[in-house]
């Protein structure tokens, strides 16, 4: 079962994303390596400590940053359903998928078109966060990101994601 409605804060997250793709793309020039660099740490730092007194500024660096450049983008589906009744660990997940995606996408320049590995990417870093979580609250499980930890553990993840991407996904 996927999600197809995202939370408040997620589709904000969007918006934002796609209202400043348009306007600041034109006024600069592709990213450099310095960014891209303080991009990775901001996103590694962000997903070992989601909820950290720096996730805020680093997860809003990374989405202008990555709104601004003309020479990267990350392509999010809804591959997870986001918890059911907290919003905040919604759209914690949420944001997991684009930091993961994002820095797949910095880290792996020749692979701009390969989608599904980007995809992975996203549901991993997903269910990576979904653990930190679980660390500091463990009565917040969710059956459904706990199946897919099954799946990844199993090593049949790759193919729910290449099944899933092919349903809902339009890359």
């Amino acid at each position: 079962m996927f999600i197809r409605k995202i939370s408040a804060a997620a589709v904000a997250c969007g918006l934002l994303f796609a209202s400043t793709v348009s306007f600041t793309q034109d006024h600069r020039g592709p990213s450099t390596a310095e960014e891209r660099q303080q991009a990775l740490e901001y996103i590694h730092s962000w997903q070992a400590n989601p909820l950290g007194p720096q996730a805020k500024d680093q997860f809003g660096w990374v989405l202008k940053w990555m709104a601004d450049v003309p020479d990267l983008s990350a392509h999010v589906c809804m591959l997870v359903d986001l918890p059911k009744g907290n919003k905040k660990d919604s759209s914690t997940i949420f944001g997991a998928m684009f930091m993961a995606q994002t820095a797949f996408v910095i880290e792996n320049p020749g692979k701009s078109e390969d989608h599904m590995a980007e995809y992975q990417a996203g549901v991993e870093g997903a269910l990576h966060v979904y653990e930190v979580l679980l660390k500091a609250n463990p009565k917040d499980r969710q059956p459904y990101l706990d199946d897919l930890i099954q799946r990844r553990d199993a090593g049949t993840l790759a193919q729910f994601v290449k099944e899933s991407a092919a349903a809902n996904c339009k890359n």
